[in-house]
């Protein structure tokens, strides 16, 4: 995420410069063909409702799986097919192409969005470990600390390398969170614990605190004047006259900052957003599969009923209240898979356990929807049925460009009855929408109530 106009102008001259490097005479060309030209986006904005429509989804898509891409690419893993994609999309997006011939390219995003969050889910776990159920505290232990945002590991354990032996602790937030599942990072006794909840109450939660914050990526608020100086940005975060890490990853004046500041001066004891001291992570797909036979022999057995994938994005529009709601209202005979910063809504519950297995699993981070799609596989697989036979719902919170890929990526594979909240995407014009209704009966979230009973009815 990046507000700051100097680095992305800085970005479009790097554009440029290749641009000239492939076609040089361009500039000079007395006949332009155009195709060189910086693209209007009016193109795209000012287009029939419709073609917007699939442009958008395809333009905020591949920005989500970028993301990805880019993660991945930190730790020296690329995908040929998943590059070359790139350049397809946004040739499509320049193209004067009807619905038709636009619709099969939408499908496409959530195609090879599949095969980036496994190369994603690959590299993570080759470099890290396979990650392990955590509980993870939310108390912030006296003295100097440091919290850390966004998504990146690699930035993470760069800090925690250089922060040993130094007196300071190290605190995760929002999509952060399930770094602590890693063998390979959370073997630093200095990662304590978990400050804070989802991206958007950033501005309240960084105010009154006496710590720097480091964003590694994207859901950067714009900091307030209180706390500006001591925020830090790395990676692509930028923000105008906030002190940036370039690539030689020196954190050194995060470290200074927070000697400087010195922490809180006893233990604070904060809560989740429904009064939790404590929360868990590290259950992906390599945990839960690894019980796989439990859990088949539970649903064979009647103690498993139905199970629920309820995450998603966070964020402040009123409604959002109902994904709490929804979860409160599971059966006890449920399993709750979540994953993504919407689970802050509702991960601090304590739901119980279900034949040993904790009735609520966080499965990571918003890519981390990988290891959920392959549980569902599996689950399939065991049952001898289509994942759409499965008792399983999924309710999904909505907000932006990662969101899009992976609602494609759920289409692709052919997913049903998904719930979508606390409103349907803004951008998808009615016949769209009509033809994602009418294909995958997609819907948008009511009452938790209503829903709940949708969801179970569907089963019987």
């Amino acid at each position: 995420m990046n507000f700051n106009n100097e680095t992305i102008n800085t970005l479009i001259d790097r554009v440029h410069e290749e641009k000239h490097k492939l076609v040089p005479d361009c500039e000079s060309c007395g006949s332009p063909c155009g195709r060189t030209e910086d693209y209007d986006m009016k193109g795209i904005w000012e287009a029939d409702e419709d073609i917007r429509s699939l442009k958008s989804l395809i333009l905020f898509g591949i920005r989500g799986m970028a993301a990805y891409a880019y993660h991945a690419a930190v730790l020296g893993y690329t995908d040929k097919d998943v590059n070359q994609f790139f350049y397809k999309a946004l040739f499509v997006i320049g193209e004067n192409w009807k619905v038709d011939e636009l619709l099969p390219v939408v499908m496409e995003v959530g195609e090879v969005n599949l095969k980036c969050m496994a190369l994603l889910d690959k590299a993570n776990t080759e470099t890290y470990g396979t990650p392990e159920p955590t509980t993870v505290p939310l108390t912030v232990e006296k003295g100097p600390f440091i919290v850390v945002t966004g998504h990146d590991l690699y930035d993470l354990k760069q800090l925690l390398e250089q922060t040993k032996d130094k007196g300071i602790n190290i605190y995760t937030h929002g999509e952060m969170l399930p770094a602590h599942a890693y063998p390979e990072l959370k073997k630093y006794p200095h990662l304590k614990g978990n400050f804070g909840t989802a991206w958007q109450n950033q501005q309240k939660e960084f105010a009154n605190m006496p710590a720097p914050v480091l964003f590694t990526t994207n859901c950067l608020m714009p900091p307030k004047a209180s706390y500006a100086d001591r925020v830090f940005t790395t990676e692509m975060v930028s923000y105008p006259e906030i002190v940036h890490i370039g690539d030689e990853k020196d954190f050194s004046p995060v470290i200074e900052k927070a000697l400087e500041l010195g922490g809180y001066k006893e233990d604070q004891h904060f809560t989740g957003v429904n009064g939790g001291h404590e929360v868990t992570t590290g259950f992906g797909h390599g945990t839960i599969l690894s019980v796989a036979d439990k859990v088949v022999e539970a649903v064979k057995a009647g103690d498993i009923r139905h199970f629920f994938l309820v995450g998603g994005c966070d964020g402040a529009r009123p409604g959002r209240n109902y994904f709490t709601d929804f979860v409160k209202q599971t059966p006890k005979d449920s399993i709750v898979l979540t994953l993504a910063c919407g689970k802050y809504r509702f991960n601090d519950l304590d739901l119980g356990t279900i034949g040993g297995l904790p009735r609520l699993m966080d499965m990571g981070q918003c890519n981390d929807a990988y290891g959920a799609i392959q549980v569902a596989v599996a689950l399939a697989n065991a049952f001898g049925c289509g994942v759409n036979d499965l008792p399983l719902s999924m309710v999904l919170s909505w907000y932006e460009q990662k969101a899009v890929c992976i609602l494609l990526t759920l289409l692709h594979l052919g997913i049903k009855n998904i719930l979508l909240g606390p409103t349907l995407p803004a951008f998808i014009s009615p016949n769209v929408l009509k033809i994602l209704v009418d294909t995958y009966n997609i819907g948008a979230v009511t009452t938790p109530e209503a829903d709940m009973a949708r969801c179970l009815g569907m089963q019987s």
